[in-house]
């Protein structure tokens, strides 16, 4: 039942001192030897009162005897330790039996209520006070005041306390006696208030009255509730003094009952910061002091000052002598000591952070310094600043005021000036812990309460990282999260909110003026603006605001439109916000369009994310590809099903997931060992800056001597032993020769590796015994694809390569079966290739072929190469070196765009992802930006600078599929033409981007257009066309009779002004047609293509003509590797094919010219290549 009453003031109140027995015997003692100094009683417990004050009949309470034994009740101590006949204790006969309540452990409550010790003086000494709080395993706290008076010992053995009859007279020895009141709630104040008025009692009454006026005492205690959280507060008299017991802000809260304005007395700003440093990093730290009391109300204090984040460590504010022991804890801890201690606790522990409440210094056991990570400096500046506001002195608050002559109001007056105050230093320490903690929330997923740590401390200075590194593994740390995740609306969430909402509305003003100073100058810097502004008065819910600033946006800038967001906005209108949107015409269409546009959306995009887990089924090949890409070992989709085969060699084709778990702890190991190879200097003298060693044999005999066999990169190297030392065995690409043999060794052969290399005539042997047939695949596959790498000028097959000898390794090692090498060799791909393929590049494709480099590099398959655009380096560039630089531009499949620079052809830009569809045309302009035209009828505008797409163009309603722009003056905007299949013709401002003319042409399909001396032509499918100024054509030059037969169309065009020649290649003919233009009814020449089946696209580069085609299914057969298309190089004079270049396995998509330097192929996905060739 009790469990269901109001809560109540008083839990215990326990009188504590020395036995009778002993102050006899300590009595008799100082008589004959007349010393009282150093003398030391142990204290013990005289009496317990707690609630409810009943009494029993006696066989209840023989009952609770035996219950009580549990909870360590006063009789049973007596019981244990029955007093002389003498000593009367305030459990005498016929009174009630008391149980001590199960949350008070009366062994420790002595040494804490006397820590330095029960003494015995000549004089009467003052009275002390101190505050204790006790925690239980499960983390409840329990608190309590304790008092310290002097009596003086009774001769005769009598105690203060004596119920019975008999006479006894003063000595002239004094005796500590203590009154603790212990609570559940930390009303220290109220409490230290309660025993005052007790101790006038005690003063006055006479000595048998003192045991009633205990009780009494406590029985009033005993009876005062706990006010409900809120604003009301509970004030009682207690004779002579009005107490007040303040009320908790909410259910969350603690009750603050004490100064918090006491360690701004003891400390600097700086020293409080670093104890408090000290606390969220769950350090060991231990307070002193010389007086009992500060200990615990200075520790209170600090675990106030970190709310709302909770101590969930160890937590003594006070220790006695007995329990220095308790700072030997291997755990974080906050405790308290006598500062008498602190010489011997600062030699005989380690790692303990000291912080002395008397001199104010907060040092290290190791060190008079602390050598701990700070709090962030932004956060520490304005805390200290905060500070120096606080008006911490009541007199000299109160000067001005009149003296007061009713202890009651003075009472009042104090409790009002610390209750602001109290207010005050909360408001402080909050703003210092939201400071330090206010980016926490951005880096949560509330939905599967994630928070994202690494992205976290990526924000932080790196002054900053360790502190957080260190608060961030903390227990205090974590429940704090857990709270943030639970979206608890506490002081905190509301601080950061309120102070939030204060800087957002001064950035709409700030933003406000950036958008009118721009407004006419920069529309990129424009867009970014309205995009931050309607962001942030979505924050403030100001919708219809937001929504008109995300209007302007559409109209300045597409790409960065926040379409979500928006849609979001207009399904949050209310009513009365949905009826004024309707009423402006710009929200109206801008609803409506948003409305639109998410009809239009059938699938949404999987956009979720998931920690990666091992498998617990097995896997069928597609699941397996899966797996393989999202644990991320290789994202080829060809590579990981040779993967694929070589685990289910022999067996059902799927992979059980022990085997996949056993793969992937193999393929890691081998990966962080080749990171962790612990190379000696010399041997690391040797390597090349990004040559690395990808696997180390064991130690074995080799022809060059006793040594360990290491693969890199480029090539095998022994590291000899004994004296460690460098031996270069091969470069992979001086290899002639591999082959496993055998090496005699008494009467056992043991197999051996022999290679041969060009330009030695020694043959290396190294007898790898059981590690043989491995090192033969290893070897093999990594010379085979150095020769791919030389021969084809692309560096991605020896990393290709690399990969798949990892591979090897790792099945090697899983699998650990007698079939396993025949597993791991279905990973040799580069050497399988090399012995089914001829591997020779015809000459002439060698000496013209410069470089080959993969746009599809980090993407799982390879993609077609739709487009390629050059532009040439901006020498007026404000930006860096690689700015400058040109650049090559490549459209993939699904609206993807890769940069590279086109100096040193590495890759600039992963990806730009300019809608879904495929890209047909691109095109450079002088105003710093390139203009893609898409199947999706949108002409894309990327911004050179952001590297990001910008800009939108959707006048077409067909697919686009030219762009072309007058070179003569690149300045003229109006010379900026756009065509779509359906023949729509648009010429363009390119400075408002604002269509200036619109053609049509009547065709079958419109393909490409080209602007020849300020005049148009238009490939369409049957026919090429001039077009006059008007717009009406001029000149109509149509498919031969012969071809016309045939399903077929133009592909591709060149105009030759100068000679009067026109150049066309059809996509099903394997030849080209060579016109004069003043003379379009047939052909004047046509030129057979040899090994084509179609022509592509053409370009013409300095005097030739560069011809990309289709091959015929008949040459270069079927397999992985073989060349089937290939670029022709035409003499625009003699009409021939100069060249035949083979360098890719699939057709040949587009051609572009660097500058007329070099030439530049881009093929289907079945290679998804770009080659770089010469020009001579």
């Amino acid at each position: 039942m009790a469990d269901h009453l109001p809560p109540v003031l008083l839990e215990a109140c326990v009188v504590l001192g020395a036995s009778s027995d002993k102050l006899s015997e300590v009595y008799q003692a100082i008589n004959n030897n007349g010393s009282t100094e150093h003398l030391l009683l142990e204290p013990e417990v005289l009496h317990v009162l707690a609630p409810p004050f009943v009494s029993r009949p006696p066989a209840e309470s023989e009952a609770a005897r035996s219950h009580g034994k549990r909870r360590r009740s006063f009789l049973r101590k007596k019981r244990e330790h029955p007093p002389p006949a003498a000593a009367t204790s305030i459990q005498a006969d016929g009174s009630e039996d008391v149980s001590v309540p199960k949350d008070i452990d009366l062994m420790a409550l002595p040494q804490l209520c006397f820590p330095g010790g029960l003494q015995v003086t000549n004089e009467e000494k003052d009275e002390q006070f101190h505050f204790l709080v006790f925690t239980d395993v499960f983390g409840n706290k329990t608190h309590g005041v304790v008092m310290q008076c002097y009596r003086p010992i009774l001769v005769e053995g009598t105690s203060v306390f004596k119920n019975g009859a008999g006479s006894f007279k003063f000595s002239k020895l004094f005796s500590a006696y203590g009154f603790c009141v212990i609570s559940k709630y930390p009303y220290f104040t109220a409490l230290k208030d309660c025993l005052s008025c007790l101790l006038i009692q005690l003063r006055t009454c006479r000595l048998s009255d003192m045991e009633e006026r205990v009780k009494e005492f406590a029985a009033k205690l005993a009876l005062v509730p706990i006010p409900p959280p809120g604003q009301l507060h509970l004030m009682f008299t207690l004779c002579p003094l009005t107490i007040v017991l303040p009320s908790r802000e909410d259910e969350d809260h603690p009750v603050i009952d004490l100064d918090l304005h006491l360690p701004f007395f003891c400390f600097r700003p700086q020293q409080l910061l670093q104890g408090l440093s000290c606390l969220l990093q769950e350090q060991r730290v231990v307070l002193f002091s010389a007086d009992w009391a500060r200990l615990t109300l200075v520790a209170e204090s600090f675990l106030l000052f970190l709310q709302p984040l909770s101590w969930q460590q160890p937590y003594v504010p006070v220790l006695a002598r007995g329990m220095l022991d308790f700072l030997m804890a291997p755990t974080a801890f906050l405790m308290g000591c006598h500062l008498s201690h602190f010489e011997e606790v600062a030699t005989e522990t380690d790692d303990l952070v000291l912080i002395n409440i008397d001199n104010g210094s907060v040092s290290t056991s190791c060190s008079e310094t602390l050598d701990l990570p700070e709090i962030p400096p932004a956060a520490a500046d304005c805390f200290t600043q905060r500070c120096q506001t606080l008006q911490i002195h009541f007199d000299l608050y109160h000067c001005h005021h009149g003296s007061c002559t009713d202890i009651s109001e003075q009472r009042a007056q104090r409790r009002a000036w610390q209750h602001n105050l109290n207010l005050d230093i909360q408001r402080i320490t909050l703003e210092l812990i939201v400071n330090i903690f206010r980016d926490v929330s951005s880096h949560l997923n509330y939905e599967h309460r994630v928070f994202n740590s690494e992205e976290f401390l990526k924000t932080r200075e790196p002054s900053e990282q360790l502190f957080y590194k260190q608060v961030l593994e903390t227990h205090i740390f974590h429940f704090f999260l857990k709270d943030r995740l639970n979206r608890k609306m506490d002081n905190f969430a509301r601080m950061e909110l309120s102070t939030r909402s204060e800087m957002q509305s001064e950035l709409i003003q700030l933003l406000g003026k950036a958008i009118f100073s721009v407004q006419k100058e920069n529309s990129m810097l424009l867009a970014r603006f309205y995009y931050l502004r309607g962001f942030i008065n979505t924050l403030c819910c100001r919708r219809l605001d937001a929504l008109g600033d995300f209007q302007n946006l559409y109209k300045t800038d597409t790409a960065i439109f926040p379409t979500q967001l928006v849609t979001w906005l207009v399904d949050s209108l209310h009513r009365d916000e949905r009826q004024q949107a309707d009423k402006r015409p710009e929200l109206k269409r801008l609803i409506l369009k948003v409305k639109t546009e998410n009809d239009k959306l059938s699938v949404q995009p999987d956009d979720h994310v998931k920690k990666f887990e091992l498998p617990r089924k097995h896997l069928h090949q597609e699941e397996f590809v899966r797996c393989v890409q999202e644990c991320g070992i290789v994202k080829d989709v060809a590579t990981i099903h040779r993967l694929f085969d070589a685990l289910t060699n022999g067996q059902p084709k799927q992979v059980e997931p022990e085997l996949f778990r056993v793969f992937y702890t193999f393929w890691k190991e081998t990966e962080a060992e080749a990171q962790d190879f612990n190379l000696p200097s010399e041997v690391i003298d040797h390597l090349d800056n990004s040559e690395c060693v990808y696997k180390l044999s064991s130690c074995v005999k080799t022809s060059l001597g006793v040594g360990k066999i290491a693969m890199t990169q480029k090539r095998l190297i022994l590291l000899t032993v004994g004296r460690q030392g460098f031996l270069e065995i091969t470069k992979f690409r001086d290899i002639q020769e591999v082959k496993i043999a055998s090496a005699s060794f008494l009467l056992v052969r043991i197999p051996s590796l022999h290679i041969k290399t060009s330009g030695r005539v020694e043959v290396f042997e190294a007898n790898l015994k059981t590690e043989t047939e491995l090192w033969n695949l290893v070897v093999k596959e990594m010379w085979a694809g150095r020769k791919m790498a030389d021969q084809h000028k692309d560096p991605q097959y020896m990393t290709e390569a690399l990969t798949n000898v990892l591979l090897m390794d790792a099945v090697m090692g899983c699998l650990q079966t007698q079939r396993s090498i025949l597993a791991a060799s279905k990973l040799a791909y580069f050497d399988k290739i090399k012995h089914e393929v001829p591997m020779m590049v015809p000459k002439t494709t060698s000496e013209t072929l410069k470089h080959k480099i993969n746009p599809s590099l980090d993407l799982a398959e390879p993609q077609t190469v739709h487009v390629l655009l050059y532009t040439p380096g901006q020498l007026t560039s404000n930006g860096s070196k690689s700015e400058m630089n040109p650049k090559l531009w490549v459209a993939l499949s699904g609206g993807k765009v890769v940069v590279f620079d086109a100096a040193s052809w590495s890759m600039r830009q992963d990806c730009i992802q300019v809608g879904a569809s495929q890209l047909n045309c691109m095109l450079g302009l002088v105003q710093e930006q390139v203009w893609i035209g898409s199947q999706d009828s949108v002409i894309y505008i990327i911004d050179t600078h952001s590297m990001s797409c910008n800009k939108q163009l959707t006048e077409h309603r067909h697919e686009v599929t030219g762009l072309t722009v007058d070179l003569r003056d690149q300045h003229n905007s109006q010379q900026t033409y756009s065509c779509s299949c359906d023949g729509t013709i648009l010429q363009w401002d390119t400075a408002s981007l604002k269509v200036k003319r619109q053609l049509h042409l009547s065709c079958d399909r419109l393909s490409s257009i080209q602007i020849y001396d300020g005049t148009l032509w238009c490939c369409c499918g049957d026919c090429i066309v001039e077009l006059k100024k008007s717009g009406t054509p001029q000149r109509r030059i149509a498919l031969p009779d012969d071809v016309r037969s045939v399903p077929s169309s133009f592909s591709s065009f060149i105009i030759i002004p100068e000679r009067g020649q026109l150049w066309t290649g059809c996509a099903d003919s394997g030849e080209l047609c060579l016109w004069h233009t003043n003379n379009h009814r047939r052909p004047s020449k046509r030129i057979s293509l040899p090994g084509s089946s179609g022509v592509t696209c053409m370009i013409r580069v300095k005097d030739q003509i560069w011809v990309g085609c289709r091959g015929r299914s008949g040459i270069g057969g079927q397999c992985d590797g073989q060349l089937r298309s290939q670029v022709l190089v035409m003499d625009a004079e003699s009409h021939t094919v100069a060249k035949e270049l083979q360098a890719h396995s699939d057709s040949i998509q587009t051609l572009c010219s660097a500058e007329d330097r070099y030439v530049l192929s881009g093929s289907a996905r079945r290679d998804g290549k770009i080659a770089i060739w010469k020009v001579e």
